[in-house]
């Protein structure tokens, strides 16, 4: 049980990384073909295309996992530090709103408003399984922001960017080195 948890908690990454490699083997012998048969699979790239998509919304989704998405915090320097995260996690709440809204569009447009008979033009696959990564990744981005935000104002986790580098750390790293 505890294996399956931990495969739904890193599902994005996952995905991820199925996606990253099969799109680059995909283009990797779609250059080979054109390269050395001068042959080329209209459908390889078309299948690059949708993969590539549905490789940015879910990790966008894993970003949002990490806490590593983008956000503007320069703001937040004239307000005591421990009001930060009261204030992103308001903030989130519009994130929350923006994204629950865009749920229920794509659903509305998948299901009830796209045309019942578009396919792609190359592999023929009806339009709605490239687009069914909206929801999906959307869903997946908000249960995310909410973990993020219980951890971090709920339990009290320090919940920081991976990317987040710590100049003053750096700093006495260097000098610890140097001497």
């Amino acid at each position: 049980m505890k294996k399956f948890w931990h495969v739904v908690n890193n599902i994005e990454s996952y995905i991820c990384r199925v996606l990253l490699v099969a799109f680059v083997v995909l283009l990797f012998t779609q250059i080979l073909s054109r390269q050395f048969f001068d042959y080329s699979f209209s459908w390889i790239e078309e299948l690059s295309v949708y993969m590539f998509i549905w490789f940015v919304f879910f990790g966008a989704s894993y970003a949002a996992k990490m806490s590593a998405h983008n956000r503007v915090t320069f703001q937040f320097k004239i307000f005591p530090a421990s009001w930060t995260k009261y204030i992103e996690g308001f903030a989130d709440l519009f994130w929350l709103f923006f994204n629950v809204y865009f749920i229920y569009l794509t659903i509305d447009f998948i299901f009830f408003k796209m045309n019942k008979f578009q396919s792609s033009q190359t592999l023929g696959i009806h339009l709605s399984w490239v687009y069914i990564a909206l929801p999906i990744a959307f869903t997946l981005m908000t249960i995310r922001v909410l973990q993020v935000n219980w951890r971090r104002l709920v339990k009290g986790e320090e919940v920081a960017d991976p990317d987040k580098i710590d100049l003053d750390e750096l700093k006495s790293q260097q000098h610890a080195n140097m001497q």
